[in-house]
């Protein structure tokens, strides 16, 4: 057996290097934020061949005094931590102390830096091997200069696994795109191979980071993205959610921030994608640009060598936050807003981004054919229904509704118009009989006037922007949808005792678990019990879900307790058996609607939640403008 012996310090920093340096990108991440950390306002970074060549970064931060310039290259040496409690409330974006080491033991390294309030600029070298660090003086202002050449020259093994300077690339500008939606105080210039890529000068107000927005991640999302600033309970949630119908093909558009520093973590995801859920088409991503606010002592990042990763002290107190307010937001949209939306003038948008805020096309992400920034509502999302077999054996509170839905597809009362538990007629305002005076006497609403129907499936509608064309169908089965789900929840969940309670064999840590979270289950009219160490018994479960596989609805529900400490199984299991009921009882195709009719739907479009989209995430209506249709006509040329 081979002795123990202590590694070089060399080889240890390129051990080190292969947790941190995986590529350019890497590099760049970990420079730009030492320059951050260092209190920059202003950041240029110039790169060659996909930075495999060269990376130069020039900073106007604090600098770095003479006699730290060695200690900067070396192995577990930082200025952002001195002690544990540093440590656990960290607020620095790089704090490990291992970056610049492991950097200069793969490559070519030239430091420069003149500290603030010094007369002079210093240089240190370094060229991955071991040797002591030669400070000379040097011209610079005050600030920070570093150059990386030859990435991995002395590493080959590592350098044949790099991709073309074109992908490389991409992922270096990347990281400055992320880093430059992190800090809108910081002005950032990218350049490669001579071209320039970036040029963003520093914002402070809301128009002007809206303008970076568009610059970075094109004009058709800050078009289409909500914005959102709320705070409760020691958290902050502000940025931008994309609207509904602006999903992509791949969760590519998706920016979250945790106290400015990007992360990618399962439990924001899932918060996020929960509260999607009821409006996005199956297999369609959310877009969005988010940043979270908290304690510093409430979150650890420090548990993944490139900070990717963070951990949260009450995860679930943060998911349930991150789920419910988004939620609230999608929810509160109606069609005023997105009609709104849809016909602004979007030219001061453009004439504000010059040729100095300007993102070159040949770096712009391409737009997918779903994500249609200038149609309103071309929609997305949701889970896929259950079969209307898992109806049939339904009772209670959901027979009832069904009974409603079948009762609405029937009769001629006008389509909302109808009580969803009762059955009953509900009197209403007067319908809007004649569009054209009712909206000089009160303005015309956001979805206007129907005035005709087309082949029995849409309705035709005139407002003050130009058509709109109303799926009749989807709009309804959105309208019946909300109101079972309000009446559903509004009774609260009925539970059923099962005649023979299920034994489930279960892990002692699951076992474990269902008895702490009691409550949990029981909010969903799931009765659980521990029957043994390894084992738990199933006694009551909830109405709707009766006819449902038991074993399998409670092993999901656990699962996602282990993995989020929340669960949205049991609601996502009932909404779809209602979002069925209402696809079931919507007004079909080629069902004749009088003008009346048409124009209560509308109304009851305006004030249902989530109207944009069907329960599957189809779109529910469109809008053309006037302009639109005058470019099909070629009016005006």
């Amino acid at each position: 057996m081979q002795r123990i012996n202590l590694l070089s310090p060399r080889l240890a920093n390129q051990i080190a290097a292969g947790e941190v340096v995986e590529r350019p990108a890497s590099v760049v991440k970990e420079l730009l934020e030492n320059s951050l950390d260092a209190g920059a306002t202003q950041l240029d970074v110039e790169v060659e061949q996909g930075g495999v060549r060269q990376i130069k970064i020039r900073d106007n931060g604090a600098g770095i005094v003479k006699d730290d310039l060695p200690l900067a290259l070396s192995r577990h040496a930082t200025s952002k931590i001195h002690t544990l409690d540093d440590l656990e409330a960290v607020q620095s974006l790089g704090f490990r102390g291992e970056a610049l080491a492991s950097i200069s033991s793969v490559s070519r390294l030239l430091l420069t830096s003149k500290a603030k309030g010094e007369q002079d600029a210093w240089r240190v070298e370094a060229e991955g091997k071991d040797m002591g660090a030669n400070v000379k003086p040097a011209s610079h202002p005050e600030g920070t200069c570093i150059e990386v050449r030859d990435l991995f020259f002395n590493t080959p093994a590592r350098r044949k696994f790099l991709r073309t300077d074109k992908t490389e690339f991409n992922h270096l500008s990347e990281v400055v795109k992320r880093l430059a939606l992190s800090r809108y105080d910081v002005a950032f210039r990218l350049s490669h191979d001579g071209k320039q890529v970036y040029d963003l000068r520093a914002v402070t107000d809301q128009m002007h980071a809206e303008h970076r927005l568009a610059t970075l991640l094109g004009k058709s999302f800050v078009q289409n993205a909500l914005a959102i600033d709320v705070e409760a309970a020691g958290l902050r949630l502000w940025g931008w959610i994309g609207l509904p119908t602006f999903s992509r093909s791949q969760a590519d558009l998706q920016y979250f921030f945790v106290n400015g520093r990007v992360v990618k973590d399962k439990l924001v995801a899932h918060a996020v994608r929960q509260a999607y859920r009821d409006v996005l088409y199956n297999g369609r991503h959310p877009t969005f640009v988010l940043y979270l606010e908290l304690d510093p002592a409430t979150v650890d990042v420090n548990v993944h060598p490139t900070k990717h990763e963070v951990r949260f002290r009450d995860g679930r107190l943060v998911h349930d936050f991150l789920f419910s307010k988004i939620h609230k937001v999608l929810a509160d949209v109606r069609p005023e807003a997105t009609a709104e939306l849809d016909v602004v003038d979007n030219a001061a948008v453009s004439q504000s981004i010059t040729q100095q805020d300007s993102l070159t096309l040949s770096n712009r992400s391409p737009m997918t054919p779903g994500a249609m920034g200038d149609v309103s509502w071309m929609s997305a999302a949701s889970s896929a229904p259950v079969t209307s077999g898992q109806v049939s054996g339904q009772m209670g509170v959901m027979s009832q509704m069904a009974d409603f839905a079948h009762q609405v597809t029937s009769s001629d009362v006008p389509v909302s118009n109808v009580n969803p538990l009762t059955g009953e007629v509900i009197e209403r305002a007067p319908m809007y009989k004649d569009g054209v005076a009712e909206a000089e006497r009160s303005g015309m609403p956001p979805l206007g006037f129907a005035i005709a129907q087309l082949h029995g499936i849409y309705i035709l509608s005139e407002n003050q922007h130009g058509l709109i064309v109303v799926d009749m169908h989807a709009a309804h089965e959105r309208i019946l949808y909300e109101k079972m789900k309000n009446a559903f929840y509004a009774k609260q969940i009925v539970s059923q005792p099962l005649l023979v309670p299920i034994n489930i064999s279960v892990a002692q840590s699951e076992a474990d678990l269902v008895e702490e979270a009691d409550e949990v289950f029981s909010s969903f009219g799931l009765r659980v019990e521990r029957s043994g160490p390894e084992s738990i018994m199933v006694r009551e479960v909830p109405v709707i879900l009766s006819q449902g596989h038991v074993e399998n609805l409670v092993r999901d529900v656990v699962s996602d307790l282990i993995m989020h400490g929340t669960t949205d199984i049991l609601e996502a299991r009932s909404n779809e058996l209602m979002a069925t009921m209402a696809c079931h009882g919507s007004v079909r195709a080629n069902r004749k609607l009088t003008i009346a009719e048409m124009n209560s739907l509308l109304r009851d479009m305006e004030i249902t939640e989530r109207s944009g989209q069907c329960n599957h995430g189809r779109p529910t209506w469109t809008q053309m403008t006037m302009s639109e249709l005058d470019k099909l006509f070629l009016r005006g040329r």
